[in-house]
C-alpha cells in the first residue's frame, strides 16, 4: 500500500509550491489543500503571518469582516454575548481550521485567542475571487463547515445528556485529539497538553460551575485517569481510559 505521507514529503519539496506553504499543515489538511501551486503562489502574495497573544479579540460579533485566516497553531474560542453581558462559549477551533465565515458580510459570533495563536491571514476579497477560480476551494470550505456542524451536534449531546464527569472527560478528550497530532480514535498510549481555557471558561463551555469543574478534575486525577501539574498541564497516561470516561 502506498504511504500517504510520501505524497506530503514530495509536495514539501515541490519547487512550484511557495516556500511559505511547503511545511504548512493547512496546505495538506486545511482549505489550502484544494489549491494548485500557481493558486497557492497567488494567495501567498496576499497573506500575512502573525502571532496573536492570548486574550486578543480576532473577530468582533456583528462587525464587518475584512479578512480570513488559517489557524497555524494555538486555540481560538468562539463565543456569543447575550444582551445582559453574559458570555457563552459555543466552540473551539484548532490548527489547521479556517477562521471566518465566507460569503457573509459580518460574523454572528466573536472569536478570541484562547492561547497564543499563529495565523496566516488574507483579504476577504482575495479568497472570494479564488473561490470562483478554484471550485475545489469552495468545496473544501463547505466540507469544513459541515464538519463543524457535525461536531456542534455531537457537543449538543454532551451538554444535554452527559453527567458532569462525562462532560469533563469529553472536554479533555476533545483537547487531546486536536492539540496532539499523534492522538486519534485508534490511539493507544498517553499524551499531554496544556489546558487552553481557564476553569471559568471550561465551566462556561460545559454549562457547569467552576466548583464542579475543579471537583471533577480532582476525581479524575484521584482515579489516575489524568495527572495535573501547575494547575493547567494535563497528562493522560492512557487515552483509552479517558475515552471510556466520556461515555460513563
Amino acid at each position: 500500500m502506498k504511504d500517504p505521507k510520501s505524497d506530503i514529503r514530495q509536495d514539501i519539496h515541490n519547487s512550484d509550491v511557495p516556500e511559505i506553504c511547503r511545511s504548512c499543515e493547512a496546505r495538506h489538511k486545511g482549505v489550502c489543500g484544494a489549491l494548485n501551486p500557481a493558486q497557492l503562489a497567488a494567495l501567498a502574495k496576499q497573506t500575512t503571518r502573525r502571532e496573536i497573544t492570548e486574550g486578543t479579540e480576532l473577530i468582533a460579533a456583528d462587525e464587518p469582516v475584512a479578512s480570513y485566516s488559517n489557524i497555524m497553531s494555538g486555540v481560538v474560542k468562539l463565543s456569543k454575548l447575550l444582551a445582559d453581558g453574559r458570555q457563552q462559549i459555543v466552540g473551539l477551533q484548532f490548527a489547521p481550521d479556517f477562521l471566518g465565515r465566507p460569503l457573509k458580510a459580518d460574523s454572528r459570533i466573536a472569536a478570541e485567542a484562547a492561547t497564543t495563536v499563529r495565523l496566516c491571514s488574507f483579504p476577504k476579497t482575495t479568497l472570494e475571487r479564488m473561490m470562483k477560480e478554484a471550485p475545489g476551494l469552495e468545496h473544501k470550505l463547505l466540507e469544513q463547515a459541515l464538519n463543524e456542524l457535525d461536531e456542534a451536534r455531537d457537543w449538543m449531546v454532551t451538554l444535554g445528556r452527559k453527567s458532569a464527569r462525562e462532560k469533563i472527560a469529553s472536554f479533555l478528550y476533545l483537547i487531546a485529539v486536536h492539540i496532539d497530532p499523534e492522538v486519534d480514535d485508534l490511539t493507544d498510549g498517553g499524551c499531554s497538553f496544556d489546558l487552553p481555557l481557564t476553569r471559568a471558561d471550561i465551566a462556561d463551555f460545559l454549562g457547569l460551575t467552576i466548583e464542579t469543574v475543579s471537583r471533577q478534575l480532582t476525581k479524575l486525577r484521584q482515579q489516575n485517569i489524568i495527572t495535573i501539574a501547575n494547575n493547567r498541564h494535563i497528562t493522560v497516561p492512557d487515552i483509552n481510559l479517558l475515552r471510556e470516561c466520556c461515555e460513563g
